[in-house]
């Protein structure tokens, strides 16, 4: 039997990951941070283009 690549590579992100929250929690925290933000600078961006389209789309 086979196994399914996609699944080995969530195994492996997974492990990592424990790895690193394991190994350097503050870190991890940071990387945490900058995802979140990231996030919400994505949400914001896609808002502000959604308001731009809603008002005309003028400049």
């Amino acid at each position: 039997m086979a196994v399914n690549s996609k699944k080995v590579a969530v195994y492996v992100v997974v492990v990592f990951v424990f790895y690193v929250i394991i190994t350097d929690p503050e870190g991890a925290a940071d990387y945490v941070q900058i995802g979140f933000q990231g996030i919400s600078d994505a949400a914001k961006a896609i808002g502000d283009f959604m308001t731009w389209v809603a008002n005309g789309g003028g400049s």
